[in-house]
């Protein structure tokens, strides 16, 4: 790094302590200390404001950078729609807004109808909002509930949180809106139930249908699930889980919202979306972070043509529509990116790669098991993995959350950045968390594996 360049950084670094309020973390250190400043980022590789090389297992820190860094044909395009036309919103449409959401319906059979936003806690604040205008269109504001899983995660707004099933985060935040009631997580490694399998995963099921029938079927609008949860410990819903829910939402007509924030666009492998490999089809779908792999701000709250079409029985009724805006839904450099990463995960072969280098980086991890102890369960989907630290295999007593996080900074240190669950289940914050972006290759899993065996065995021998 040249001088001027190392004056320039200096300088960057002092605005940032002076100025900038991060995300996650608690600053007092940082008046004494410096704040890590991410200066460049080609494929899977990141540098600091030091010039230290880190490999990025986690997508930039919250699984979003799909297709990894530099891409210069998405920066292109959004260059490219940027001038030609930026912004316009209300109810006009944009070229860009149109081709992605043929091209993203073309991927979600069953699915018609895309509604543009800018992040994942207001995609799902939307379908929230459609719910409950229905139960007013057609239950006359009875069937208003909204139903959500322990240990699942919806977003960070007032009402998001109201759906939240992490209790260490929305601690201190509340009181939350009414309506939004918990059901059991599925997690058949923190076993609720005696049963294993498709047994266990029916019976976590049939725990949703109980709550239903507490709550009265008819007060009952939607059901809010990740497809897979991910900030909750990265779990992988037992097979009979997903075919039983969608059994129940039938017989109960209730709506069935999937949140694919984290998991969608190739995320879990193989498929577009997370609840694609459960032959689930739902009536809500959210996305955002790796809808454009983070080279823009979109979101996507995408409904079926059943949803659809009860907004819009009554042409007389001044109210029978869905009266709701996203100011931000109206960029256009959103959908422009999204095309070209579309088109990179497509002509890039990246859904496959990401289920071959998830199989091979589940084997590692596993393997990782093997030696090491304090490694509980290992579990997860494609490139979206986890491994659950414990302090005894046999009682499953978690790990303390510093030991945890003891793990991630050595990676750190070593030049990998991988994740931990953080302030999200009270005691239960002990999951190490991977999501390298869909390009990675062995070469890249094994620095990870080697950093994270070298990270366990300096933490706890």
């Amino acid at each position: 790094m040249d001088g001027n360049l190392q004056n320039d950084i200096e300088k960057i670094v002092e605005a940032d302590r002076a100025h900038v309020w991060h995300h996650l973390t608690q600053h007092k250190p940082l008046e004494t200390g410096e704040p890590r400043i991410i200066v460049e980022g080609r494929g899977m590789r990141v540098w600091d404001q030091h010039g230290k090389e880190h490999l990025d297992a986690v997508s930039g820190g919250v699984w979003t950078v799909n297709v990894g860094y530099g891409r210069e044909r998405i920066a292109n395009a959004v260059r490219d729609q940027l001038i030609k036309l930026n912004y316009f919103a209300g109810s006009a449409g944009s070229v860009p807004g149109a081709q992605f959401s043929e091209k993203l319906i073309s991927k979600m059979p069953g699915m018609s109808r895309v509604y543009y936003t800018n992040s994942g806690s207001e995609a799902n604040e939307k379908a929230f909002k459609m719910v409950r205008q229905i139960a007013h269109k057609r239950y006359g504001g009875k069937k208003h509930k909204i139903l959500y899983r322990d240990r699942d995660y919806h977003g960070s707004t007032i009402g998001a949180m109201s759906c939240g099933g992490q209790d260490e985060r929305n601690a201190q935040y509340g009181p939350f809106a009414p309506g939004f009631v918990r059901v059991p997580h599925c997690l058949e490694y923190r076993a609720q139930w005696d049963l294993s399998g498709e047994e266990y995963g029916q019976r976590a099921a049939d725990a949703i249908e109980e709550v239903i029938l507490a709550e009265g079927p008819d007060t009952v609008g939607a059901l809010c699930l990740e497809p897979v949860t991910a900030g909750g410990g990265v779990i992988t819903p037992p097979e009979g889980y997903w075919p039983r829910v969608q059994e129940i939402c039938r017989k109960y007509d209730i709506l069935l919202h999937i949140d694919e924030v984290v998991c969608g666009v190739g995320r879990t492998g193989t498929h577009w979306f997370g609840y694609q490999h459960y032959g689930v089809e739902p009536d809500f779908v959210t996305m955002a972070k790796g809808v454009a792999s983070g080279y823009a701000a979109i979101a996507c709250c995408v409904t079926n043509e059943r949803v659809f079409d009860m907004f819009k029985e009554d042409m007389t009724d001044p109210m029978d529509y869905f009266r709701d805006i996203s100011t931000f839904g109206g960029c256009t450099a959103g959908p422009a990116a999204a095309l070209e990463n579309m088109a990179i995960i497509e002509e890039e072969g990246l859904l496959e790669n990401t289920t071959v280098m998830g199989d091979y980086m589940l084997d590692q991890l596993h393997a990782l098991k093997d030696k090491h102890k304090v490694i509980g369960d290992v579990r997860g989907k494609g490139l979206f993995l986890g491994a659950e630290l414990v302090a005894d295999r046999t009682s499953k007593e978690p790990v303390p959350e510093k030991h945890a996080q003891a793990v991630a900074a050595d990676c750190m240190a070593q030049g990998v950045v991988i994740g931990v669950t953080n302030r999200s289940i009270p005691g239960f914050n002990n999951t190490l968390c991977y999501s390298p972006a869909l390009i990675a290759t062995r070469d890249d899993i094994d620095q990870i594996i080697a950093a994270t065996d070298k990270a366990l065995t300096k933490v706890f021998g």
